[in-house]
């Protein structure tokens, strides 16, 4: 078994259930009110083809326009109070609003549904940095993916769900509007219900002086956003993901109608079918990244959205000869099942791309910053989908097929993706080290709670093969700095992956004293910034699967850096493509064990007094006992 478990137990907990009760029943209101006001505009009250694409076309802009105005006062906000109270004051907020947009419905006043959907968009400008400032407060680091994964799934889904049931309701005629009505009304009640269940959030900066002026806010802000390259390109990813979801959702409507030959059934299913895909994608990220902040799976995501984008302009780049089809006649029309494949997949590594972006967003964030950098992410995510509008009428203005323009945004995809993965090597690594991994093992970890989740501490391995320092990146959910013998840190391609991970190459005394004394001084300087720091003691890869007697080196670091010492030990990968036990014996390399299982296992921490040479050698050697 793994150190922790399923992401949906977090569901039975009152620290988790209401929040994502909240943040759910508010997306849904969202949609649900949209959608209701689009099908009252377009088909109840009389309007011309072209009055009615007029609101169509400014509603969005309606409803971002907050984003820009009032998200850098949102974010400081959510600092300086408790963020359980703000939540419920958001939720009144809502209340009030749906109560101004039932007098709207029935009076048919479209200039005051406007100023609803004005009112519904600072709605979600306030809840926005609460919203995922309050998941680190309230989850243990270990179930930061799993949260985030379950909140980007009840979202989707919640958004799908609203969009139905506002639009069905209100194409119901006169009493449509009466039932729309009672329904945005009473999920915002409902909401602040739920709301009154979270647990107290306390303010992460009590203590900070509210600048009033929303545009010098906005600048300091986005100071902060960009002031951690890894960060800023994480939330440059994320805005990616909304600047791509915008350009596939607004197509669908007219892709839908001309290239499927469906009706609204069919518009419900492909919406249906992008949504319940980053649902699953984004439940899929706990396990994939083995409970951790797995930004590997971020390149992962990015290659899955332009392989199926790119695909689905293959599928079907051609105007459908039939019209007016159900979504079951759609389902069961030639070419179909391409298209349904092709928009699940799509959403699935969507959900993989953009769940590590918010881990890694909040857990590299200080807490008292988190709320004013997701407050400048929704300032980028909104600039991005305004892009994104502009880009769609741009390229239907220069004559392009929708299928055409899904061709043009998975190359852009990719271009961006290896823009961001030049700029931030950790990234690939990351993936590169995520697929060695876990296409050679099956990894089980016991004891990782006994590595410190901040603060210095140094530790201690095993050395059975070339892949011991991925297996152990690959499991410890902090970033560790691992000291490795120069001559395994140059092997190419496994180069890369060591050089972007920090790695402090080192050699024997009598191979270059130079390059040794400086590792040591490296390892000083990384356990004195705080960071975790890996060594193999033995100083090489045993040839016959048992633990070498430890060097004194551990001791020379710890007399130097006093810190917590945390032995591990890798189980089972003796014999390994990998280990020495081929060669040793003069047969091939050969994985006789593919996706063989090992187990990477934590003992409890030592104290640097007691921490000598010996004394951890006998730790490892027990935490390993008779399974090499």
């Amino acid at each position: 078994m793994s150190d922790t478990g399923n992401q949906f137990s977090l569901l039975r907990t009152r620290r988790f259930a209401p929040f994502f009760a909240t943040q759910a029943l508010g997306a849904f209101n969202d949609n649900a009110f949209r959608q209701s006001m689009i099908v009252l505009i377009g088909f109840h009250l009389g309007l011309s083809v072209e009055q009615s694409g007029f609101y169509a076309m400014i509603a969005p802009a309606i409803f971002i326009l907050p984003f820009f105005l009032f998200s850098a006062s949102a974010g400081q906000i959510a600092e300086m109070f408790e963020k359980t109270r703000l939540i419920r004051y958001v939720k009144l907020f809502e209340i009030a609003a749906m109560g101004v947009a039932v007098y709207a419905f029935h009076a048919h006043q479209v200039w005051l549904l406007f100023v609803v959907l004005f009112l519904m968009g600072l709605h979600s400008t306030m809840f926005g940095p609460i919203k995922y400032a309050i998941l680190p407060q309230a989850l243990a680091p270990k179930e930061l993916v799993g949260g985030n994964g379950l909140v980007e799934m009840g979202t989707s889904l919640a958004v799908l769900a609203g969009m139905m049931a506002g639009g069905s309701l209100m194409a119901m005629g006169d009493f449509g509007v009466t039932a729309a009505s009672t329904l945005v009304v009473a999920i915002a009640v409902i909401g602040y219900l739920t709301a009154r269940a979270i647990p107290p959030a306390p303010a992460t900066a009590p203590d900070l002086k509210f600048n009033w002026n929303p545009l010098s806010e906005t600048v300091r802000v986005m100071r902060y956003v960009t002031r951690d390259r890894t960060i800023f390109n994480a939330i440059l990813g994320i805005s990616w993901f909304w600047f791509f979801g915008t350009v596939f959702t607004a197509q669908l409507p007219a892709y839908t109608q001309v290239f499927l030959g469906g009706g609204e059934g069919v518009l419900n299913l492909t919406l249906a079918l992008f949504s319940v895909g980053v649902g699953i994608g984004s439940l899929l990220c706990e396990r994939l990244s083995g409970h951790k902040v797995e930004i590997g799976l971020v390149p992962f995501g990015s290659i899955g959205m332009t392989v199926f984008a790119v695909d689905l302009y293959f599928a079907r780049p051609v105007a459908a000869t039939l019209a007016g089809l159900g979504a079951w006649e759609f389902v069961l029309a030639p070419g179909s099942v391409r298209v349904i494949i092709d928009l699940v997949l799509i959403g699935l590594f969507a959900g993989l791309f953009i769940v590590p972006l918010f881990a890694l967003v909040q857990s590299r964030t200080d807490r008292s910053e988190l709320s004013r950098v997701i407050a400048g992410n929704n300032i980028l995510n909104a600039l991005f989908m305004v892009v994104s509008a502009g880009l769609g009428l741009g390229l239907t203005a220069l004559g392009l097929t929708i299928p055409q323009i899904f061709l043009v945004v998975a190359i852009l995809n990719a271009a961006v993706a290896v823009y961001i993965y030049t700029l931030v090597p950790e990234f690939l690594m990351r993936f590169m080290s995520w697929i060695l991994v876990n296409t050679l093992y099956r990894i089980r970890t016991e004891g990782l709670a006994n590595v410190p989740e901040e603060g210095p501490a140094l530790l201690v391995c095993n050395h059975v093969s070339y892949m011991d320092a991925l297996i152990v990146a690959g499991s410890v959910r902090r970033p560790a700095r691992f000291v490795m013998y120069y001559k395994i840190f140059n092997i190419p391609v496994m180069s890369f992956i060591f050089r972007t991970a920090r790695a402090i190459p080192i050699a024997g005394v009598k191979e270059d004293r130079a390059l040794l004394d400086k590792a040591f001084d490296e390892i000083d300087a990384a356990l004195a910034a705080g960071d975790l720091v890996c060594l193999f003691p033995e100083g090489g890869l045993t040839s016959d699967g048992e633990i070498a007697t430890f060097r004194s080196g551990v001791e020379r670091i710890l007399e130097r850096r006093p810190v917590p010492v945390v032995p591990l030990a890798i189980r089972g990968l003796w014999g390994s493509i990998f280990s020495r036990r081929d060669s040793r014996l003069g047969r091939a390399r050969l994985p006789r064990r593919f996706w063989s299982r090992i187990v990477l296992v934590a003992g409890e921490p030592v104290d640097p007094a007691q921490a000598s040479a010996e004394e951890l050698e006998k730790r490892v050697r027990a935490l390993r006992g008779a399974w090499a």
